[in-house]
């Protein structure tokens, strides 16, 4: 704000000063505010859950280790890290489809592998039974 100073022959000198009690009194009170919620926020309901016992459920496998078939850029095929071919490929989902519980099936493609091929194998394991099938890429870094 700028205040003028009249008592002095005319000449007006223009006072430019801010006043800062009004800021430091509202940081004080929101300063204030902050410290009594705070406590108040970080306040829990406090409830007993009941214990979970998975011993109890024999009925219920362990969960399978998941097939991983990786295809090169020129469509070999690997199943859990060894060579195999379509066909053998073929006859090992159609048993690993009658477990219980069924394994998870990762198909990881090359970058340059053509979709064709990767099309093929994941419509392979959903005609065998295989209900979960999902790919495996890697994480872009930055």
């Amino acid at each position: 704000m700028a205040f003028s100073s009249g008592g002095n022959g005319g000449h007006d000198k223009v006072n430019a000063t801010i006043n800062i009690v009004p800021l430091v009194d509202v940081m004080l009170v929101l300063l204030i505010i902050f410290m009594v919620t705070a406590p108040l926020m970080a306040h829990k309901v406090k409830v007993e859950l009941p214990q979970a016992n998975l011993d109890e459920r024999p009925d219920q496998a362990p969960p399978a280790p998941p097939l991983t078939i990786a295809i090169t850029s020129n469509g070999t095929l690997y199943l859990n890290d060894q060579p195999v071919t379509m066909d053998l490929l073929d006859s090992t989902l159609a048993v690993e489809a009658q477990k219980t519980p069924q394994p998870p099936v990762n198909v990881r493609g090359d970058a340059t592998t053509p979709y064709r091929i990767v099309n093929e194998v994941v419509n392979l394991a959903q005609a065998k039974g295989m209900r979960k099938v999902g790919f495996v890429s890697a994480r872009e870094k930055n």
